[in-house]
C-alpha cells in the first residue's frame, strides 16, 4: 500500500534493530493514519477561521483581527504546500512516484520555505504588536494601527520570499520524496559544499531558531510589565468589584500567551533538529540526534497549522459563539424540516 506502513511493519519485525530505528519505525505507521486525517481537518478549520476572523465581529481589534486572518492564511498554504503536497507523497511514496518526473521541485521548496517563514515571523509580529500595546503605551498609537499592521505584514512577505530564493539555485528540479533532510535532489558539489551548508545554516537559525527567542524574550517582558501594572491598578481600584480594561486586557493578554506557548512546544523539536543537523554538517559533532526526532518534529510542527482554531475557540467567547453558528448551518435546513 504506501511506505510507511509496510516498511515500518517490515524494520520492526526484525530483532536486531536499535530502539530509536523502532521509534522511527512507528511513527511511519502512525504517519500513514496523522497526516490524511491532518489534511482532511485543517484545511476546512482554517478556511472556517479566515472567514469568522474577516468578519470582525469577534470583539479583537482591528491590528489583532489582521494578524489572527494572517496566520490562519499561511496556515492553510503550510497544510497544503508542506502537508498535502511533500509529506503526503512522501509517506504514500508508492502512489506519488510519478512526480519524480515533474521538474518543479526546487520550485516547490521556494514556496514552502516562504509560506514557512511567514506563517513563523507573522507569530513574532503578532507578539510584538502586543507587546507594544500592553508595555509601551507611548508608542501603542503610532505602530498598532490597521496601516502599520499592513506594512509588517507586506514586509514580512516579501522578505520571507526573497530569503528563500536561494533553494531554487541551492536544489534541483527533481523530487527525491525523501526527508534527508530536503526532499528534492541535491547535486554532490552542493552537498560538499561548506558555503552552501553554511547559508543553510543560516537559514534555520533566522527561521525557527531567532523567532523562537524572541517570541520568548517579548512574552517574558510582557509578564513583568503585566505584573508591575496589575499591582498599580489594584491599588486604585479596591473598592471596585470589577474593571472592564482589565477584564479586555486579560482575555487579550490570554490569547497572546496561549498562541506563543503552542509555537514554543510545538516548534521546539523540530527547531532543535534543524540546528543541529546543520551544526553537525559544519562539523561540530557534540551530540547525536537520530532520525526520528526530525519526523516527529515535521509532526509536531504541522500539528501547529490545526491548533489556533482551537485555541480561539478556548479564549475568545464570541468567536465561539460564530463557530457555533458556522457548524450549526449546515444542518439548519434539516431541523427545519424535521420541526
Amino acid at each position: 500500500m504506501d511506505r510507511s506502513f509496510y516498511e515500518g511493519l517490515y524494520w520492526l519485525s526484525q530483532g536486531w534493530i536499535s530502539v530509536p530505528a523502532r521509534i522511527q519505525d512507528v511513527l511511519w505507521i502512525i504517519q500513514g493514519v496523522y497526516y490524511p486525517i491532518l489534511a482532511i481537518l485543517g484545511v476546512p478549520v482554517n478556511i472556517i477561521t479566515i472567514v469568522i476572523l474577516s468578519r470582525n465581529k469577534c470583539g479583537l481589534s482591528t491590528c489583532v483581527t489582521y494578524y489572527l486572518v494572517a496566520m490562519a492564511a499561511t496556515d492553510l498554504l503550510v497544510i497544503i504546500i508542506d502537508l498535502i503536497l511533500r509529506q503526503l507523497p512522501i509517506v504514500y511514496f508508492v502512489h506519488f512516484i510519478f512526480l519524480e518526473s515533474i521538474p518543479i521541485c526546487n520550485i516547490h521548496a521556494v514556496l514552502l520555505y516562504a509560506v514557512t517563514d511567514c506563517c513563523v515571523w507573522f507569530t513574532v509580529t503578532f507578539t510584538f504588536d502586543r507587546f507594544l500595546a500592553i508595555c509601551c503605551q507611548k508608542l501603542k498609537s503610532k505602530y498598532c494601527n490597521a496601516k502599520t499592521v499592513a506594512v509588517f505584514l507586506g514586509t514580512v512577505t516579501v522578505l520571507s520570499c526573497l530569503k528563500n530564493t536561494f533553494w531554487y539555485f541551492m536544489l534541483t528540479d527533481r523530487y527525491w520524496l525523501l526527508n534527508r533532510p530536503w526532499f528534492c535532489r541535491v547535486s554532490e558539489d552542493v552537498r560538499k559544499s561548506r558555503v552552501w551548508v553554511t547559508i543553510e545554516f543560516l537559514h534555520h537559525i533566522l527561521t525557527p531558531a531567532l523567532p523562537f527567542v524572541l517570541i520568548l524574550l517579548l512574552n517574558i517582558f510582557t509578564v513583568r510589565q503585566i505584573l508591575v501594572t496589575s499591582k498599580a491598578r489594584g491599588r486604585l481600584i479596591r473598592q471596585s468589584t470589577s474593571d472592564p480594561e482589565m477584564e479586555s486586557r486579560r482575555k487579550s493578554i490570554i490569547l497572546l500567551f496561549v498562541i506563543s506557548a503552542n509555537f514554543v512546544l510545538l516548534w521546539s523539536v523540530i527547531m532543535m533538529y534543524s540546528v543541529w543537523s546543520r551544526m553537525s554538517s559544519l562539523g561540530y559533532l557534540s551530540i547525536w540526534l537520530h532520525d526520528f526526532v526530525q519526523e516527529l518534529g515535521f509532526m509536531l510542527q504541522l500539528l501547529s497549522c490545526c491548533t489556533n482554531t482551537l485555541i480561539y475557540s478556548v479564549t475568545q467567547t464570541k468567536f465561539r459563539e460564530h463557530l457555533k453558528t458556522v457548524l450549526k448551518y449546515p444542518c439548519t435546513p434539516i431541523i427545519r424540516l424535521t420541526q
